[in-house]
């Protein structure tokens, strides 16, 4: 076969299969070439990593094939069938303009009024609203004087009101706009000058009304029967931490912490005592929990991916072929799970790929690895040689077949863990718009607030009306209801 038909991977494969089976070269030789192999192997890695067959987010793989959509049967427009939001006329409107007929341009005559034909506008008014509370002072004979007491909350001479603190952080924490621009749109746009320090004051009172939810949502995400985890890397004032989220269909609860692992889980407190299916990317502090895990396939797809991009391999397409159809069964089933002999016949074809998986695969070289140490010499390297991505990707196919395929047998199962990565992606571009935290304060206000504002939504509260609530001293009355628990 000529060397142009072979792949990267192929090509590098044949130079450390020769480099083994070479003996004439000395100890400090191989260990320069191990060396230059792994640098090459490393760059040759990432280089073949796209938004297909890895986690690389599509918005930094510019050059990706993008699958044009075909054309379609359908007319342009709305189809048959679809629920469209029309503008509909009011009866009551807000204003009412009269058109009167200017009779000089009309023939000579008399002419009865027997009504009018209407036209609507819908438009909007932003404005600032000045309340002014007066309270009532009375003396009486002995020149003592009582004051009328003021609603609960006011309490300066002036201040701004618990609506633009509620459109403020909707701005700031939902919409993700900076301080400097949700200032800048107060002050000129309506009229109302508001301060940076002020808008981080808005934000700082809804973390502490919020204090309650923290507590009410990790009891609601710890008695769930499934819970999605995931975890990002965040910048608060340049350093690296890592923001963790545990969510379901109903609850969202995201925290900061300067850890990735345990200790960043253990101090969140939900998982040591979460007894349900736990769905991840199979990311290992997360094992040490006494639960039923759940391994995210979309990951497994991608990485099959990886391998049928860089390998001539038969096994990674037709695993990824049996997950992808075996997904499509469960989804058609119509139980959203399969029958226990359908299920058995899919685990069958699943360790028989396995099994063609192990033959088709070159066996980790046996005999020392020698590294060069600082004075120049050539030293065996101690422990096990590093395995291949594909050979760490079938091995972890093999050892966690049932936590591959629990969405098969069980109907809350699901395929992927795309529920906790959909709930962390606007966190991703809150540090595209913003760049970092300034601080793990702030970062902290951001999490807490933005678990109660994706938990409101998923309850059917929207996000304006769940803070206006909470400036209110409440929380949704959804979040008690059964619905809820």
């Amino acid at each position: 076969m000529n060397i142009k038909d072979l792949s990267i991977s192929e090509t590098l494969s044949n130079a450390k299969k020769l480099l083994d089976e070479e003996k004439n070269i000395s100890p400090a030789l191989r260990a320069m070439f191990e060396l230059l192999l792994t640098i090459v192997t490393l760059f040759a890695g990432r280089l073949s990593l796209t938004s297909r067959n890895s986690s690389k987010p599509p918005s930094s793989d510019p050059n990706r094939q993008k699958e044009k959509n075909g054309k379609g049967k359908n007319k342009p427009g709305g189809q048959p069938g679809r629920q469209g939001v029309t503008l509909e006329p009011v009866k009551t409107p807000d204003k009412v303009v009269p058109i009167i007929i200017d009779r000089s341009l009309l023939p000579k005559g008399k002419y009865l009024e027997i009504g009018f034909e209407a036209r609507q506008v819908v438009d909007l008014k932003i404005s600032r609203i000045v309340t002014e509370y007066r309270a009532q002072i009375l003396e009486d004979a002995l020149g003592k004087q009582h004051v009328a007491p003021f609603p609960e909350g006011i309490t300066r001479p002036i201040q701004y009101g618990q609506s633009i603190k509620a459109h403020s952080v909707y701005l700031s924490l939902f919409q993700l706009i900076p301080y400097e621009r949700v200032a800048d749109y107060f002050c000129n746009e309506i009229k109302i000058p508001i301060s940076v320090g002020s808008l981080f004051n808005f934000n700082q009172e809804a973390y502490d009304r919020l204090e309650e939810f923290e507590i009410l949502v990790k009891e609601k995400l710890i008695a769930s029967a499934l819970l999605h985890v995931d975890e990002t890397g965040i910048n608060v004032n340049g350093d690296r931490i890592w923001l963790h989220t545990a969510c379901n269909e109903l609850w969202t609860h995201f925290f900061p912490h300067e850890n990735r692992g345990n200790e960043a889980t253990d101090a969140i407190g939900i998982l040591p005592s979460f007894k349900g299916r736990l769905v991840h990317d199979h990311w290992k502090p997360y094992f040490v929990y006494q639960c039923l895990h759940v391994l995210c396939n979309a990951h497994h797809v991608r990485e099959l991916q990886w391998v049928i991009d860089n390998h001539s391999y038969a096994w990674p397409k037709k695993m990824q072929d049996l997950l992808i159809e075996t997904n499509e069964a469960v989804k058609n089933s119509g139980v959203d799970k399969l029958e226990s002999e359908a299920a058995q016949a899919i685990r069958l074809k699943y360790r028989e790929i396995l099994v063609q998986g192990k033959l088709e695969m070159p066996a980790v070289p046996e005999g020392p690895t020698f590294v060069i140490s600082k004075d120049g010499i050539a030293k065996k390297k101690r422990g096990k040689k590093k395995k291949s991505k594909e050979a760490n990707l079938l091995e972890r196919l093999s050892n966690y077949e049932n936590e591959v395929l629990r969405f098969m047998e069980e109907t809350i199962v699901p395929f992927t863990n795309n529920r906790g990565e959909n709930d962390l992606r606007m966190t991703k571009v809150q540090q595209k718009i913003s760049g970092c935290f300034r601080s793990m304060e702030g970062a902290k206000i951001f999490c807490r607030v933005r678990s109660y504002l994706l938990t409101s939504q998923k309850h059917g509260v929207p996000p304006t009306e769940a803070l206006k609530i909470l400036f209110d001293g409440k929380l949704p009355e959804v979040f008690y209801t059964e619905r809820g628990i």
